[in-house]
């Protein structure tokens, strides 16, 4: 299935199948993972290295118990405003919302549950600002150089903040073996972190068919991630009226 010009469509519809594609592609990995030491989850990614990654780095102690909060062991409550007070700027950003839920596929080592590589779909939102492809670019330097592979798909355009789309603000605009086509403005990349570093970069357009995307795990070993089987199954579940305008010529 050709991929979509997904700027046709409202953020909240992307981030729906940008969910669906997460869970897809995190179970055909387990598929591929059975019998091996790996295994793959779909889990937030906030910003930088952080919690959501670095949380489940090692099983959680038997009865281990969460701790209350002071309002709760005191048995008091918190007041909460029922709507937000009308100032005279009310500013929102559907885009950096919805950036901000989205979800990335991890992959895991049994040993100890150590994150050994990121798998990341890009939504309007990492792109929307600087300051939100700051964040973005942040936390993939960060996870490459505390030794977690990472891989991305970009399926926007670019914009004036990466105009030779994502992989030189990821890898650095000193690389002089990739060439910028803007007939294939989108982004398929895989990154193996320091000290081998290394890029593997399929450029794409709207209308072309998703690579196989090797992402790098453990010493030499990589897995295929089958980017377009999961792309298809994932818009399957798109909804209708969302999925005709999408394959619509207009």
């Amino acid at each position: 299935m050709p991929v979509h010009d997904w700027t046709r469509v409202q953020a909240g519809i992307f981030h729906d199948f940008h969910h669906e594609w997460i869970s897809t592609i995190k179970h055909a990995l387990n598929g591929q993972f059975k019998g091996t030491d790996y295994y793959a989850l779909a889990e937030q990614m906030a910003g930088g290295l952080a919690p959501d990654v670095l949380r489940l780095q090692g099983p959680l102690p038997r009865g281990k118990k969460t701790r209350e909060s002071a309002a709760a062991r005191a048995g008091g409550a918190v007041a909460l405003a029922v709507s937000p007070p009308q100032l005279r700027y009310r500013i929102t950003d559907e885009k950096k919302w919805y950036a901000a839920k989205k979800k990335a596929v991890t992959i895991r080592h049994i040993s100890e549950h150590n994150v050994v590589a990121v798998l990341e779909v890009l939504s309007p939102g990492n792109k929307v600002s600087r300051g939100a492809l700051d964040d973005f670019a942040r936390k993939a330097h960060e996870l490459l150089k505390a030794g977690v592979h990472f891989a991305v798909v970009d399926l926007f355009p670019p914009t004036r903040r990466d105009p030779e789309g994502i992989h030189p603000i990821l890898w650095g605009d000193d690389d002089e073996t990739f060439q910028f086509d803007p007939a294939k403005p989108l982004t398929c990349a895989s990154y193996r972190a320091s000290p081998l570093a290394e890029a593997q970069v399929e450029p794409v357009g709207v209308g072309d068919l998703l690579p196989t995307l090797p992402v790098f795990l453990l010493g030499d070993e990589c897995v295929p991630v089958p980017l377009e089987t999961t792309y298809q199954a994932a818009f399957d579940a798109v909804p209708e009226i969302w999925s005709e305008a999408l394959n619509s010529d207009e």
